[in-house]
Protein backbone atom coordinates (compact mmCIF):
# COMPACT_ATOMS: atom_id res chain seq x y z
CA UNK A 1 0.00 0.00 0.00
CA UNK A 2 1.20 3.41 -0.72
CA UNK A 3 0.86 6.23 1.93
CA UNK A 4 0.81 9.90 1.02
CA UNK A 5 2.86 12.30 3.13
CA UNK A 6 0.94 15.17 3.09
CA UNK A 7 3.15 16.66 6.02
CA UNK A 8 6.20 17.51 4.52
CA UNK A 9 7.68 19.93 2.26
CA UNK A 10 7.77 18.27 -1.89
CA UNK A 11 10.30 20.55 -2.90
CA UNK A 12 8.15 22.76 -4.40
CA UNK A 13 8.26 27.14 -3.82
CA UNK A 14 5.36 27.96 -1.83
CA UNK A 15 4.10 31.65 -1.74
CA UNK A 16 1.77 34.01 -3.75
CA UNK A 17 2.60 33.09 -6.69
CA UNK A 18 1.65 29.56 -6.72
CA UNK A 19 -2.36 30.62 -6.14
CA UNK A 20 -1.73 32.46 -9.59
CA UNK A 21 -0.83 36.15 -8.43
CA UNK A 22 -0.05 39.07 -9.67
CA UNK A 23 3.58 38.18 -10.60
CA UNK A 24 3.00 34.66 -12.36
CA UNK A 25 0.34 36.11 -14.57
CA UNK A 26 2.82 38.64 -15.71
CA UNK A 27 5.39 36.12 -15.86
CA UNK A 28 3.61 33.93 -17.61
CA UNK A 29 1.46 36.39 -20.51
CA UNK A 30 5.40 37.72 -21.33
CA UNK A 31 6.06 34.10 -22.51
CA UNK A 32 2.91 33.52 -24.51
CA UNK A 33 2.91 37.53 -25.66
CA UNK A 34 6.88 36.88 -26.83
CA UNK A 35 6.10 33.73 -28.86
CA UNK A 36 2.98 35.16 -30.48
CA UNK A 37 4.40 37.71 -31.77
CA UNK A 38 7.77 35.66 -32.94
CA UNK A 39 5.51 33.09 -34.87
CA UNK A 40 4.49 36.61 -36.48
CA UNK A 41 8.17 37.95 -37.35
CA UNK A 42 8.90 34.39 -39.11
CA UNK A 43 5.85 34.69 -41.53
CA UNK A 44 6.52 35.58 -44.82
CA UNK A 45 4.82 38.53 -45.80
CA UNK A 46 1.88 38.30 -48.29
CA UNK A 47 3.75 38.79 -52.06
CA UNK A 48 0.17 39.00 -53.34
CA UNK A 49 -2.92 41.21 -53.18
CA UNK A 50 -4.99 39.55 -50.65
CA UNK A 51 -8.86 39.35 -52.28
CA UNK A 52 -9.82 39.74 -48.86
CA UNK A 53 -8.18 43.68 -48.42
CA UNK A 54 -9.71 44.78 -51.91
CA UNK A 55 -12.63 46.52 -50.40
CA UNK A 56 -9.70 49.00 -47.88
CA UNK A 57 -11.07 52.17 -49.38
CA UNK A 58 -7.39 53.66 -49.31
CA UNK A 59 -5.84 52.47 -52.51
CA UNK A 60 -2.78 54.23 -51.26
CA UNK A 61 -2.96 52.02 -48.16
CA UNK A 62 -3.16 48.61 -50.35
CA UNK A 63 -0.04 49.93 -52.42
CA UNK A 64 2.03 50.04 -48.78
CA UNK A 65 0.91 46.19 -47.86
CA UNK A 66 1.85 44.53 -51.11
CA UNK A 67 5.09 47.07 -51.36
CA UNK A 68 6.15 45.30 -47.54
CA UNK A 69 6.53 49.42 -46.56
CA UNK A 70 7.22 49.23 -43.33
CA UNK A 71 4.49 50.56 -40.78
CA UNK A 72 4.94 53.42 -38.45
CA UNK A 73 6.84 52.82 -35.42
CA UNK A 74 4.29 51.13 -32.38
CA UNK A 75 1.67 50.41 -35.51
CA UNK A 76 2.15 46.47 -36.20
CA UNK A 77 -0.26 44.08 -34.31
CA UNK A 78 0.17 43.55 -31.11
CA UNK A 79 -0.07 39.82 -29.16
CA UNK A 80 -3.30 40.53 -28.13
CA UNK A 81 -4.56 41.57 -31.34
CA UNK A 82 -2.50 38.73 -32.72
CA UNK A 83 -4.41 36.17 -30.20
CA UNK A 84 -7.40 37.69 -31.71
CA UNK A 85 -7.00 36.31 -34.91
CA UNK A 86 -6.53 33.32 -33.66
CA UNK A 87 -9.56 32.56 -31.13
CA UNK A 88 -10.98 33.95 -34.96
CA UNK A 89 -10.44 31.08 -36.41
CA UNK A 90 -11.24 28.55 -33.51
CA UNK A 91 -14.32 30.25 -33.61
CA UNK A 92 -14.90 29.30 -37.48
CA UNK A 93 -14.14 26.06 -36.59
CA UNK A 94 -16.20 25.76 -33.70
CA UNK A 95 -19.46 27.77 -36.55
CA UNK A 96 -18.21 24.70 -39.20
CA UNK A 97 -19.11 21.78 -36.88
CA UNK A 98 -22.35 23.40 -35.48
CA UNK A 99 -23.63 24.18 -39.20
CA UNK A 100 -22.41 20.56 -40.20
CA UNK A 101 -24.48 19.13 -37.22
CA UNK A 102 -27.54 20.69 -38.34
CA UNK A 103 -27.13 19.18 -41.84
CA UNK A 104 -25.43 21.71 -44.37
CA UNK A 105 -22.92 19.68 -46.61
CA UNK A 106 -20.20 22.32 -45.73
CA UNK A 107 -16.70 21.94 -47.59
CA UNK A 108 -13.69 23.59 -46.23
CA UNK A 109 -11.43 22.24 -48.31
CA UNK A 110 -11.09 20.98 -51.96
CA UNK A 111 -10.19 17.67 -53.19
CA UNK A 112 -7.12 17.66 -52.38
CA UNK A 113 -7.02 18.96 -48.91
CA UNK A 114 -6.20 22.40 -49.77
CA UNK A 115 -8.24 25.30 -48.65
CA UNK A 116 -10.22 26.40 -51.74
CA UNK A 117 -8.65 29.08 -53.42
CA UNK A 118 -8.27 31.22 -56.26
CA UNK A 119 -5.16 32.87 -57.93
CA UNK A 120 -5.25 35.38 -60.75
CA UNK A 121 -3.01 38.02 -62.71
CA UNK A 122 0.07 36.16 -62.43
CA UNK A 123 -0.55 35.34 -58.83
CA UNK A 124 -0.45 38.51 -57.65
CA UNK A 125 -4.24 38.46 -57.04
CA UNK A 126 -5.56 35.73 -54.60
CA UNK A 127 -8.24 34.72 -52.04
CA UNK A 128 -8.59 31.84 -49.98
CA UNK A 129 -12.39 31.66 -49.09
CA UNK A 130 -13.54 29.67 -45.90
CA UNK A 131 -15.79 27.06 -47.31
CA UNK A 132 -18.26 26.15 -49.67
CA UNK A 133 -21.61 24.74 -48.98
CA UNK A 134 -22.42 22.08 -51.52
CA UNK A 135 -25.98 21.44 -50.20
CA UNK A 136 -28.20 21.99 -47.19
CA UNK A 137 -31.49 22.48 -45.73
CA UNK A 138 -34.14 24.64 -47.26
CA UNK A 139 -33.57 28.20 -46.06
CA UNK A 140 -34.20 29.89 -48.55
CA UNK A 141 -31.10 29.75 -50.24
CA UNK A 142 -29.83 27.99 -53.66
CA UNK A 143 -26.83 25.88 -52.92
CA UNK A 144 -24.07 25.81 -53.87
CA UNK A 145 -23.21 29.24 -51.94
CA UNK A 146 -19.72 30.67 -50.81
CA UNK A 147 -19.73 30.06 -46.78
CA UNK A 148 -17.61 33.03 -45.32
CA UNK A 149 -17.64 33.65 -41.25
CA UNK A 150 -16.68 36.52 -38.88
CA UNK A 151 -16.53 36.77 -35.57
CA UNK A 152 -16.67 40.24 -34.34
CA UNK A 153 -17.00 41.77 -30.94
CA UNK A 154 -20.45 42.35 -29.50
CA UNK A 155 -20.46 46.26 -30.90
CA UNK A 156 -19.51 45.34 -34.48
CA UNK A 157 -21.71 42.65 -34.27
CA UNK A 158 -24.57 43.78 -33.32
CA UNK A 159 -23.97 46.44 -36.25
CA UNK A 160 -23.76 43.80 -38.62
CA UNK A 161 -27.45 43.03 -37.47
CA UNK A 162 -28.85 46.34 -37.49
CA UNK A 163 -27.53 47.17 -41.02
CA UNK A 164 -26.05 44.58 -42.95
CA UNK A 165 -23.19 43.30 -44.51
CA UNK A 166 -22.65 46.11 -47.40
CA UNK A 167 -23.47 49.01 -45.31
CA UNK A 168 -21.66 47.87 -41.62
CA UNK A 169 -18.82 45.91 -43.07
CA UNK A 170 -17.95 47.19 -46.61
CA UNK A 171 -14.55 45.71 -46.60
CA UNK A 172 -16.02 41.99 -45.88
CA UNK A 173 -19.04 43.22 -48.46
CA UNK A 174 -16.16 43.48 -51.12
CA UNK A 175 -15.02 40.21 -50.05
CA UNK A 176 -17.35 38.11 -50.81
CA UNK A 177 -18.39 39.71 -54.08
CA UNK A 178 -14.86 38.83 -55.50
CA UNK A 179 -14.82 35.61 -54.43
CA UNK A 180 -18.46 34.48 -55.77
CA UNK A 181 -17.04 36.08 -58.84
CA UNK A 182 -13.38 34.19 -59.37
CA UNK A 183 -15.66 30.82 -57.39
CA UNK A 184 -18.31 31.19 -59.92
CA UNK A 185 -21.18 31.03 -56.88
CA UNK A 186 -24.71 33.23 -56.95
CA UNK A 187 -24.65 33.74 -53.26
CA UNK A 188 -22.82 33.71 -50.12
CA UNK A 189 -23.80 32.65 -47.00
CA UNK A 190 -22.12 34.86 -44.40
CA UNK A 191 -22.13 33.81 -40.57
CA UNK A 192 -20.90 36.05 -37.93
CA UNK A 193 -20.74 34.94 -34.33
CA UNK A 194 -20.72 37.39 -31.70
CA UNK A 195 -17.13 36.63 -29.69
CA UNK A 196 -19.36 38.17 -26.31
CA UNK A 197 -22.14 36.16 -25.97
CA UNK A 198 -21.45 33.58 -28.82
CA UNK A 199 -24.92 33.98 -30.70
CA UNK A 200 -24.64 33.81 -34.60
CA UNK A 201 -25.92 35.74 -37.22
CA UNK A 202 -26.53 34.37 -40.67
CA UNK A 203 -27.35 36.70 -43.93
CA UNK A 204 -27.12 35.60 -47.39
CA UNK A 205 -25.19 37.91 -49.90
CA UNK A 206 -26.34 37.63 -53.44
CA UNK A 207 -23.85 38.26 -56.02
CA UNK A 208 -23.81 41.04 -57.98
CA UNK A 209 -21.45 41.27 -60.95
CA UNK A 210 -21.00 44.99 -61.55
CA UNK A 211 -19.86 45.17 -58.46
CA UNK A 212 -17.09 42.26 -58.78
CA UNK A 213 -16.15 43.89 -62.16
CA UNK A 214 -15.79 46.57 -60.26
CA UNK A 215 -13.64 45.68 -57.49
CA UNK A 216 -11.58 43.50 -60.17
CA UNK A 217 -10.39 46.26 -62.02
CA UNK A 218 -9.72 48.16 -58.67
CA UNK A 219 -7.09 44.97 -58.23
CA UNK A 220 -5.87 45.31 -61.32
CA UNK A 221 -5.12 49.50 -60.91
CA UNK A 222 -3.80 48.55 -56.94
CA UNK A 223 -1.47 46.44 -58.37
CA UNK A 224 -0.14 48.60 -61.64
CA UNK A 225 1.11 51.41 -59.05
CA UNK A 226 2.63 49.02 -57.19
CA UNK A 227 4.56 47.59 -60.35
CA UNK A 228 5.37 50.79 -61.10
CA UNK A 229 5.95 52.31 -57.96
CA UNK A 230 3.51 55.11 -58.11
CA UNK A 231 1.36 55.86 -55.33
CA UNK A 232 -2.43 56.49 -55.73
CA UNK A 233 -3.66 59.64 -54.36
CA UNK A 234 -3.95 59.96 -50.27
CA UNK A 235 -7.93 59.23 -49.10
CA UNK A 236 -8.35 62.49 -47.34
CA UNK A 237 -7.43 66.44 -47.76
CA UNK A 238 -6.36 66.88 -43.99
CA UNK A 239 -4.62 63.96 -41.78
CA UNK A 240 -7.37 63.97 -38.85
CA UNK A 241 -9.63 61.99 -41.47
CA UNK A 242 -11.07 59.13 -39.27
CA UNK A 243 -9.17 55.99 -41.74
CA UNK A 244 -5.64 58.22 -41.58
CA UNK A 245 -5.86 58.33 -38.10
CA UNK A 246 -6.07 54.62 -37.66
CA UNK A 247 -3.95 53.78 -40.59
CA UNK A 248 -0.18 52.42 -39.84
CA UNK A 249 1.14 54.50 -42.39
CA UNK A 250 -0.71 57.69 -41.46
CA UNK A 251 2.70 59.48 -40.57
CA UNK A 252 4.59 58.28 -43.44
CA UNK A 253 1.96 59.17 -45.71
CA UNK A 254 1.27 62.54 -44.18
CA UNK A 255 5.07 63.14 -44.27
CA UNK A 256 5.60 63.02 -48.45
CA UNK A 257 4.91 65.61 -50.31
CA UNK A 258 2.14 64.45 -52.65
Amino acid sequence: MIVLDLNHGSGLIYGRDCVGGPDITVRVNALIDAAILDRQARERPRDYLGGSRIGEPCARKLVFEITHTPKDADRDFDARILRVFDAGHQFEALSIRWLRAAGFDLRDRDADGEQFGFSVAGGRLRGHADGVIVAGPDIGVRWPALFEHKALGAKSWNDLVKHGLRRSKPIYFAQVQLYMAYFDLNVALLTALNRDTLVLHHEAVPFEPAEAQRLSDHAVDILRAATAGELPPRIAAHADFHFCRFCPYATRCWEMTA
